[in-house]
Formats: structure tokens, C-alpha cells, sequence
């Protein structure tokens, strides 16, 4: 049987923004990228080979807390729900939740990539036929809006694993769980988000060097995506991926070094690189369960219940607005 086509809810930046924002992190001191643009076709691909490595703990921890408690977290959740996925990527923690929820009345994901967005969202329709799939492109840390909902949906829930909310510095955290707030209003609703949880240094810095590199082709594609899509002169060959833990701010960073003093053209603009320079594509910070729920408070959730692993490794969280 043939699967009805998917409408998709379109709400993707222009063009015009990816190069603003490329030319104001290149020109700022320090440089930075923004990490959402990490995912193309080709890095959301990359991506989900990093999932399946040794180093990199926390999709398969945070799988297996939603494969031993997913009953528990479904009953939590009840009944007639709509799953509004942030970040969906593959859409692989989701079929486990989606298999455990007591009659989900519809499945929104949310994903910047449009094309693996539209690919697991047709998985996900024809693994769950019935199944209202309502996916919708869109960067999820700038204005969003929401299809119609089904009128079989009784409560909305918010699914945020992977510990992507690590990716955002405090304010721009905080900001982002009042929008979440905002999603679930106006009769309230539920959040289920999964945080990476503080741990021994050695363990975080292997989990983003891994010894097969592609961690490494994950960060250079976006000098790649950069100079494809944006006409940039860049020699990517000339740059080298490293990730560090800091202490201080409680973050692993990652890091685009220049090997040598060279000159790219983006656009307009000459920007200069100092040899052993870097520009930063990614913080992704590591929680403790206790600031964490200080800070979802501030937004207007409660902590309801926590899982975790038998290590403490990754914790997966349910809070609820009023």
C-alpha cells in the first residue's frame, strides 16, 4: 500500500540568513559557526554515524534508559498525546517511545535539515500506519509555529533527547525552555528531554575525538557545506578538527584550528586566520540534575521524574508546566 504523501509545515531559514550569520561568526573575536548548520543531508548522515560508535556514550545510553523505562515514561505521559519532537534527526529514540505511548494522536517533528526530516518522517508514517505526521522544517531556536492538531490530541509532549539543549550557552538555554513552555501552552503539557550528565574528562574527550575520525568529517563538513553553498574560497584541508573539556564553563568545545595563516573569501568579506587559530562550532555543555531542574524552573517547569543509567552517565528528564 502506497503511503500518502507527507504535507510539510515550512517554516526554513532563507539562505540569506546562513551567510549573515557564517560572515558575523567569522568576523566576531573569537570566531564561531553556528552549530545548527552542522546539518545538511551530508551532516545529519555523519551524525548518525557518530551515534553508532564506541566513544560517543550518549545515544546508545540514553536508548537504553528509553528501552527499560519506556513503559514507565508512556504511562507518565498517558494516553492520546501529540509527540512534537525538537531536533528529530533520524527519528530513532522516537519509534521506542512511539511503540510504548498508549494511542499517539500524531508525531511532529522538528528538524532544520529538510530532507532527512521528510526521510524520517516517511519511515515513521509507514512504521505507524494511522499515525497523524505533520513534520516541520524549521530552526527550532528562532520563531516557530505549529500545524493544526488533531482533535483526538488531549495533551501535547515535547520530546528533546540527545541532549541537544547542552548546545545553547545558560541565557539563550533558558530562552529556549520558555519557548518549549510557550509550545505547551495554553493547557499545558510535558516535557521529556534527555541531558548528557557530568562526568570524568577522559570519558567526555574520547566521546569527540573518536579514533576512526568522524567526529573530525562531521566538523569539517560544515567548512565543506560552507564553500558549496555559499561560494566560499576556503581550503578545508587546511584546517583540523579538535575538541576539548572545559572545566571552567562545564562544556566540551569543539574547534575548526587553521594550520597556517591563510585568507578566506566569503561573499565581500577577506577573513584572516592566525596559523594555530580556531573558530568554534560547538559547545555542548554537561549538566547536574539538580541545576538543571533550577533552571527548567525558571521557565515554568517542575521536575516530575528522572531515569537514568546505571552509570550516571545520561540522564533522561520529565517535567510538566502548569
Amino acid at each position: 500500500m502506497t503511503t500518502p504523501a507527507i504535507p510539510l509545515h515550512d517554516l526554513h531559514p532563507a539562505p540569506d540568513d546562513f551567510l549573515g550569520e557564517v560572515l558575523a561568526g567569522l568576523q566576531a573575536q573569537p570566531k564561531t559557526l553556528p552549530c545548527k548548520y552542522f546539518y545538511d543531508a551530508r551532516g545529519s548522515e555523519i551524525f548518525d554515524r557518530i551515534c553508532e560508535l564506541e566513544e560517543y556514550y550518549p545515544t546508545r545510553t540514553e536508548v537504553g534508559i528509553l528501552e527499560r523505562y519506556g513503559d514507565e515514561i508512556a504511562d507518565r505521559l498517558g494516553a492520546d498525546c501529540a509527540l512534537i519532537e525538537f531536533g528529530s534527526g533520524s527519528s530513532l529514540k522516537t519509534r521506542l517511545l512511539l511503540l510504548a505511548l498508549e494511542r499517539p494522536a500524531a508525531y511532529l517533528p522538528i528538524d532544520i535539515s529538510r530532507d532527512h526530516l521528510m526521510s524520517a518522517a516517511e519511515h515513521i508514517a509507514k512504521r505507524f500506519p494511522g499515525l497523524v505526521v505533520r513534520p516541520i522544517c524549521a530552526d527550532f531556536a528562532g520563531t516557530l509555529s505549529l500545524p493544526e492538531l488533531p482533535d483526538t490530541v488531549r495533551s501535547k509532549v515535547v520530546f528533546f533527547p540527545g541532549s541537544t539543549i547542552g548546545n545553547f550557552a545558560p541565557e539563550p538555554r533558558l530562552a529556549l525552555l520558555r519557548r518549549i513552555a510557550a509550545v505547551c501552552a495554553p493547557k499545558g503539557g510535558s516535557l521529556l528531554i534527555g541531558i548528557d550528565l557530568q562526568k570524568d574528562v577522559a570519558t567526555l574527550e574520547r566521546a569527540y575525538n573518536d579514533a576512526r575520525g568522524v567526529t573530525r568529517d562531521f566538523n569539517l563538513n560544515l567548512l565543506e557545506r560552507i564553500k558549496r553553498e555559499l561560494n566560499a574560497d576556503i581550503d578545508v584541508s587546511a584546517f583540523e578538527h579538535r575538541a576539548l573539556y572545559s572545566a571552567r564553563e562545564e562544556r566540551i568545545e569543539m574547534h575548526l584550528v587553521s594550520r597556517l595563516a591563510q585568507r578566506i573569501q566569503l561573499a565581500d568579506a577577506s577573513i584572516d586566520f592566525r596559523a594555530g587559530e580556531s573558530v568554534r562550532t560547538e559547545c555542548s555543555y554537561k549538566f547536574a540534575i539538580p541545576g538543571f531542574a533550577d533552571l527548567a524552573a525558571r521557565a515554568g517547569f517542575e521536575l516530575e521524574s528522572v531515569w537514568s543509567d546505571e552509570l550516571d552517565h545520561f540522564a533522561v528528564l520529565l517535567l510538566r508546566t502548569g
